[in-house]
Parts: C-alpha cells; sequence; structure tokens
C-alpha cells in the first residue's frame, strides 16, 4: 500500500515525539525572546527621547538584550541537535527499509531495474524525504510561529492599522509562492531521474570499462558520459532557478510593505498617534517577517523535493514480492525433491534472456553441440505436439532421492538453469508442483528453503576481501584448516598457495584478479564448506579445463556420498557418475536414465557422449 510523504513523515514524528516535542519547546523559547528584542529597543528609544533612561537604568535594559542573545544561540543550538538527530534516523529507517525489500526481491525484479537508478533512490531520493522530515518540518515549525507571534506585537503591541496596511502585499506573494512550488516540485523529479539516468551509466561503464578499452570507445563513452553529466547539471539548475524565484518575491513583498510602513507610520508620528519608538519596534518587526517568508519558500521548495523523491521511493517499497513468502515451515523434510509436471514460461524480456543464454558458454565445439544429430524421443516422453516458442519448462517430471545426485543436461537454452532457479523459488512454476519430501515447495519458508541449498551458478559473484573470506562467506566462523580442506576438494589450493599472500590474497571487486576457473573453483569450495543436504552446481565447471575438471569431480564423489546433488553441464563427462540423468530439450524431458542407460538408448546423450569422447582424444592428441 502507498502512502504520502506527509503520511510517512506524520508517522515518523508520532514515533520520535519526544525530540520534536524538545525541539518544539526550544523554538518556541527562540521565537518568544526573538519577538521581545524589538519591543526592548523600542522601550529604549522611547527613554532616550524622553530622557528618562540613563546610566544603571540604560545598563540594565541593555545587559538584557545580551542575556537574550545568549538565550537564543544556545536555544538554537540546542533544537537542532534534537531535531537533526532524529531526521538523520528517518533516512537510516528508510535506507533499512530498502535494503530488506531488495533482499527479498527476485530475479524478476531486477530484470525490470536499473542497478545504479536503486543506488541514486537510495543516496539522493532518501536525503530529499530525510530533509523533508528534518529541515522542513523545523524551518516550517519556527516560521510559522515567529509569523504568528510578530504579527500579533504589530497587531497588538504597537498598531493595528499600521498592520493591517503592511500586511496589504503578502496575499500576492502566496499566489507566486503556489506558482513556483509547482515548477519546483516538477524541476526536481526531471533532476532525480537524470541523476539516475547518469548513476546507471556510471556503474555500467566502471563495469565494463576493461571491454570498452579493448574496444577503443574510451572516446565516445567520454562524450556520452560528458552529455549525459551535462544533461543532470542542466536539470539540477533548472530547479535551482525556480527555487531561487521565492528570494525576489519575499523582496519585493518586503519592500512594498516597508514602503508602505514607513508612509503610513511617519503620517502616524505626525499626527502624534504613534511614537518614534512605537514606529522604530515596528520597522524591526517588519524586519523579522523576512525569516518566515523565507522560511516559507524554503520549506515549500523542500517539500517539493521531498515529494518527487518519495514518488519515486514509495513504488519500490510498495512492490509486490516477485516470489511472495507466504511458508511456515522452517525444518526441511529429508526426503525425495520431485517435480510434478511444471510448466513454466518466463516474462517476454525475461524469456528472451533465457532464450539467448545471456552467461559465457563454451565454444560449440567444446560442447559437443557443433552438429547436433537427430534424437529420436523415449515413448511416453515428450509426445504429441511441441513445446510453445515461449515456455522454458513444459510439463517436466522427475524424482530425486536423499543422497542421490542427478544430472541434467541438454543443448543450451533448453531450459536446465530453469529447472534450478524454479528449485530455488527465483520463480513460480505456472502449473505443476515441485515437492521436497511430503511437503511443496511453497509450504517452506524462503530464508529455511535457500539455507538448505549450497547452490553455485553459472556466473559466481565473489566480493571485494580475500579468498579466505570469499570461500567462508556463508560460515564466517570457519577455520583456516577447514577452508583449505574444502579448497583442495575445489582443486584449488595448489593455485593460491602460488599468490604472494595465498589465502589472505585480496580478490578485488567481483572477484576481478582471478581467472574464470579460479572464480568458479572459490564458489564451488565456498558450497563445499557449507553442511547443507543439497548441493546444486549449474554448469559450474564450465570455464576449467577436462583435466581439473577430473580431479573435482573425484573430489566431489567422496564429498558428497550421503549429501543429495544436483549437477547441470554442458559437459556430460560431469554427470556421467550421477545416479540418474535427465536430458532436457526444447524445455522437455526427452531422456533419462543412467549413463549407461543413455549410451544404449542411442539418443541425443549418447551422440553428444560420442562427440566429446572424440573431441577429447583429438585434444589429447
Amino acid at each position: 500500500m502507498t502512502v504520502t510523504l506527509t503520511r510517512l513523515i506524520g508517522g515518523f514524528v508520532r514515533r520520535h515525539w519526544r525530540a520534536y516535542v524538545a525541539s518544539a519547546l526550544m523554538l518556541i523559547g527562540v521565537a518568544v525572546l526573538t519577538v521581545w528584542v524589538p519591543r526592548q529597543v523600542g522601550r529604549i528609544v522611547d527613554g532616550l527621547v524622553a530622557q528618562t533612561l540613563a546610566g544603571g537604568a540604560l545598563a540594565r535594559e541593555l545587559a538584557w538584550l545580551v542575556l537574550m542573545g545568549i538565550a537564543i544561540y544556545f536555544l538554537r543550538v540546542g533544537w537542532r541537535l534534537q531535531l537533526f538527530a532524529a531526521a538523520y534516523q528517518l533516512g537510516v529507517e528508510l535506507r533499512t527499509r530498502l535494503y530488506a525489500r531488495l533482499a527479498q526481491q527476485g530475479p524478476p525484479f531486477f530484470n525490470r531495474q536499473r542497478t545504479g537508478d536503486l543506488m541514486a533512490r537510495a543516496t539522493n531520493d532518501v536525503d530529499a524525504v530525510e530533509l523533508a522530515a528534518g529541515e522542513a518540518f523545523l524551518a516550517g515549525f519556527d516560521g510559522t510561529l515567529t509569523l504568528v507571534l510578530v504579527v500579533g506585537m504589530m497587531t497588538l503591541g504597537v498598531d493595528w492599522r499600521l498592520a493591517a496596511v503592511a500586511l496589504l502585499p503578502f496575499p500576492l506573494m502566496a499566489a507566486s509562492f503556489w506558482v513556483i512550488s509547482r515548477r519546483v516540485h516538477d524541476a526536481w523529479r526531471q533532476s532525480l531521474d537524470r541523476f539516475s539516468a547518469l548513476n546507471e551509466h556510471v556503474q555500467e561503464t566502471v563495469a565494463g570499462v576493461r571491454t570498452l578499452r579493448a574496444l577503443g570507445l574510451e572516446a565516445r563513452a567520454g562524450n556520452d558520459f560528458a552529455q549525459r553529466t551535462k544533461a543532470a547539471a542542466d536539470a539540477s539548475f533548472d530547479a535551482q532557478k525556480w527555487e531561487a524565484a521565492y528570494e525576489p518575491a519575499v523582496g519585493v513583498t518586503l519592500t512594498v510593505a516597508t514602503v508602505l510602513t514607513l508612509g503610513v507610520g511617519g503620517w502616524l508620528v505626525w499626527r502624534d498617534e504613534l511614537t518614534v519608538g512605537g514606529l522604530t519596534a515596528f520597522t524591526m518587526y517588519l524586519a523579522q517577517l523576512i525569516w518566515p517568508m523565507f522560511a516559507a519558500g524554503w520549506v515549500l521548495s523542500l517539500l517539493e523535493r521531498g515529494r518527487a523523491a518519495w514518488g519515486r521511493l514509495d513504488p519500490l517499497l510498495a512492490e509486490p514480492l516477485s516470489v511472495e513468502d507466504h511458508g511456515t515451515v522452517t525444518e526441511l523434510d529429508n526426503g525425495a525433491i520431485r517435480f510434478e509436471g511444471v510448466t513454466f514460461s518466463y516474462p517476454e524480456v525475461e524469456g528472451a534472456r533465457e532464450r539467448e543464454s545471456p552467461s559465457p558458454q563454451p565454444s560449440p565445439r567444446a560442447r559437443g553441440e557443433g552438429q547436433e544429430p537427430p534424437t529420436p524421443r523415449l515413448r511416453g516422453e515428450g509426445e504429441g505436439e511441441g513445446p510453445s516458442s515461449k515456455a522454458a519448462l513444459d510439463h517436466v517430471s522427475f524424482d530425486l532421492a536423499p543422497g542421490r545426485t542427478l544430472g541434467i543436461v541438454g543443448p543450451t537454452g533448453a531450459g536446465k538453469s530453469t529447472v534450478i532457479r524454479l528449485l530455488l523459488r527465483h520463480y513460480a512454476p505456472q502449473s505443476g508442483a515441485i515437492r521436497w519430501g511430503a511437503q511443496p515447495l511453497h509450504a517452506y519458508r524462503l530464508d529455511a528453503l535457500r539455507a538448505a541449498i549450497a547452490w553455485v551458478p553459472q556466473e559466481p559473484f565473489l566480493f571485494s576481501a580475500s579468498i579466505a573470506d570469499n570461500i567462508a562467506l556463508t560460515r564466517p566462523d570457519a577455520t583456516r584448516a577447514e577452508i583449505e580442506r574444502a579448497a583442495q576438494l575445489a582443486a584449488l589450493h595448489e593455485d593460491i598457495l602460488r599468490f604472494p599472500r595465498g589465502y589472505d590474497t585480496l580478490v578485488g571487486e567481483r572477484g576481478v584478479t582471478l581467472s574464470g576457473g579460479q572464480r568458479q573453483r572459490v564458489a564451488i569450495a565456498r558450497a563445499l564448506l557449507t553442511d547443507t543436504p543439497l548441493l546444486v552446481l549449474d554448469d559450474a565447471l564450465s570455464a576449467v579445463d577436462t583435466g581439473t575438471e577430473t580431479r573435482i569431480l573425484a573430489h566431489l564423489r567422496g564429498a558428497r556420498a550421503a549429501r543429495t546433488a544436483i549437477i547441470v553441464s554442458h559437459r556430460l563427462s560431469a554427470v556421467a557418475d550421477a545416479d540418474q540423468i535427465v536430458v532436457i530439450r526444447a524445455g522437455r524431458v526427452t531422456e533419462r536414465g543412467t549413463h549407461d542407460e543413455l549410451l544404449a538408448l542411442g539418443g541425443w546423450y549418447a551422440a553428444q557422449w560420442k562427440y566429446q569422447q572424440l573431441e577429447a582424444s583429438l585434444d589429447a592428441a
């Protein structure tokens, strides 16, 4: 459910009412003392004119002015400490909510969003809302209170006729403020949007800087960046120009009010209906209206900026989760994993990405897919009409008993990784059911389900930390011996020892200092370090050579002795020892069985096995 900026700030103020009440009390003290100063000055002027104030009496009156100035100073410091501390907490709460929401969203959400734009919303937009809850709130309260007290003193303490004349131009200023505030809102919305576009461009450029250099596109990227920077600067400048329009409106209004005050006030003094001290005090009160007027413009500007920012933040916070987490079961049943007639189609843009297989894949020759031979169908599997061109999976069914290993193979884009994404509940199937033990998959809480799966994706992500820290990501308390044991199982230990700092070597952002195969093996070691019931390798050996693959598979056979495992691979040698192998083509299971059974079947698997074995023998020769 979406909420307005007013409701957001109102709820925050109610939760932190003590800080706001303390600030309000101190602001009241400041306002009272501030409006009392002109009255005190007026009394001193009248006393000097009447020659009734001199010597010790004059010194006492001046001392009161000094004490009021000191009190105003400390009260202003106090309310700033109280109010800004509370307003900054709103920024913390918003960023925490935004991070929690983003962490719960699945791939469909991030396929629609831009990383740079999300970063901009978490920084610039939150700052704008924070200012609306802090500076705008205090300026609005202080300005309104000062305005009421000053106008009250002008009307009741000096002369109501002079006050009525002085306030004549103020309705025109209010009308100009209304027009300017609408322009400010639109200008800040455009400024925030263009800053997001600039942020997104910078993020993409930095992430792909090596590609730009390799293609010699530095100059073009620089020109593009300059254009986006200018567009963002122009939008920000336009917003600042409209904000600056408040000041001339205030200046013109107060100038007209001052002229009217001096004209009418001088006439009243000439007629002895107003004293010189009274006119002096009234003029000082009129000068004190500068702050409420500027405060009004500043508050409107901050509120419009905050509204524009909240209009970008609220949809993110209110957007439903791509996969709802309504599960209640926290203990996973150590039973079989079953896919029962599962059918799934990606949204159009995501389906295109799946079919195009965006992650780097081995060459057709390395995959054995250079010339795919015709494959006879198994009876009872894949019969009838072919799947829709948009169906990633079409009535897929298989069982995986506890402690067993399932191999999933097939051509690129056949739907192998989609099986894993559905198992991890990155997506929900349109029909059919997925079960783990006696429970359907959606009955488990998402955090419990994903904590039970050690997943090594096609493109592992490494953080800007040491190799040891990346391996121990899910087990920060792991000992160095356990980390090294996991690295040995992933055939990575010797590679790590070649680095000058060994396991303490920093891998750089996204593991840039490591090769593709080393990054994959770090991710495998990370998975093997965890004690989860299910190990999933999603084409996690595509970037290693066949010799290293053989060593890793030999280690994995011992490491996963009592562990359920799913291995998705283009290389059939990676799944040859699996208890069951399924072949998925065009979203359907077309073959299933053990390695020997599939070879005897003489279908796609057998043809690919022969091709890959021939290729391996040619490479060895």
